[in-house]
């Protein structure tokens, strides 16, 4: 309700400014006297190896510096993602990078892993109170070449393994470049090869095995998920979170900012993503967990991801549309 009354103001604002304001509304929500600061109560589920109290989660890329996991963890959020971030910080690509398609309830982003640096991210984690699960999304500077793109990757994974529940390895985001080559068998099976031998010798050197998730675009074909596949099965990954945005503009044709460079995420995405995650499953079968996300504006797109195929999901774009009470009404739909 108080999301409904907040959100005119907000689609006032340049988005990237309602999008930090928005981040420290979330932080004071979670000093107030009675605020439980913990997952809502909801149907448990068991993935990676791990517990997670209900199966509906916080997607990369709203809290990139891991700076507001507190806040965000007021929310109910069965587990939380951070990130994307990379090995040294760098300020993403030249603003205006950010759009709203209210029309569509959709938004393009070309943000391009803005973000303070693994280093920085880390120390945030530390620092935070949350006790809950706590998933690190890693990617490469823009400026490595992606023939060197593993040593950011491993870069990453020393830096967070430590304090990370699982790791996600972002080979999907359109606004870095190159960047989706590393979906591509030979390129993905490279370096899978070197993250999980990495992730050996951290397993051994802390004592605990942290698991890898992998995130895919919605763009690929039914040969490259096939790859992608086979390569997640032959390296022993954890899970698959399907999907990223979207550089379709099909949904969305004629809008004001439709043809923006981007990834489109929001409702335009729903079907689409919906689609790749029935495809993995009939692919991995209950092998490799999936996390569904990508267009779940409701908590009926929730279900319908988890009826797909999907283990556990993850919330962004919708929750621009429609504030916390997504949060609840998703939990709620996935008991």
């Amino acid at each position: 309700m108080l999301y409904a009354l907040a959100r005119p103001f907000l689609f006032r604002l340049d988005p990237e400014t309602a999008h930090e304001l928005a981040l420290c509304s979330s932080d004071l929500l979670a000093r107030l006297p009675g605020v439980p600061g913990k997952a809502l109560t909801g149907r448990k589920v068991r993935a990676m190896g791990l517990e997670f109290p209900n199966p509906v989660g916080l997607a990369a890329g709203l809290d990139k510096n891991g700076a507001h996991i507190d806040g965000l963890a007021a929310l109910g959020f069965g587990f939380i993602e951070v990130g994307t971030v990379t090995p040294r910080p760098q300020p993403g690509n030249p603003k205006p990078r950010l759009f709203r398609l209210p029309e569509a309830r959709a938004i393009i982003n070309r943000m391009g892993f803005n973000n303070e640096g693994v280093e920085r991210l880390v120390e945030n984690v530390r620092r935070a109170r949350y006790d809950g699960i706590l998933g690190i999304n890693i990617g490469k500077n823009f400026d490595t070449p992606v023939e060197r793109a593993a040593d950011d990757y491993v870069a990453c994974l020393e830096k967070v393994y430590e304090v990370a529940s699982y790791v996600t390895i972002n080979i999907s985001s359109p606004n870095t470049k190159n960047l989706r080559q590393l979906q591509q068998a030979d390129e993905l099976s490279a370096l899978l090869e070197r993250i999980t031998r990495t992730r050996e010798s951290l397993a051994q050197r802390f004592k605990k095995r942290v698991p890898l998730a992998v995130k895919i675009a919605p763009d690929l074909d039914d040969e490259g998920l096939e790859a992608i596949a086979e390569a997640l099965r032959r390296y022993g990954i954890d899970a698959v979170i399907a999907t990223n945005t979207t550089l379709s503009r099909e949904e969305v044709k004629g809008l004001p900012h439709a043809e923006e460079t981007g990834g489109l995420s929001g409702a335009p995405l729903t079907a689409r993503s919906t689609a790749i995650v029935r495809k993995l499953h009939a692919l991995l079968g209950d092998e490799i967990p999936i996390i569904g996300v990508g267009g779940i504006m409701s908590g009926a797109d929730a279900a319908e991801k988890l009826a797909a195929g999907a283990t556990l999901v993850q919330l962004y774009s919708g929750l621009i549309y429609r504030g916390p009470e997504l949060v609840t009404e998703a939990v709620e739909a996935t008991r």
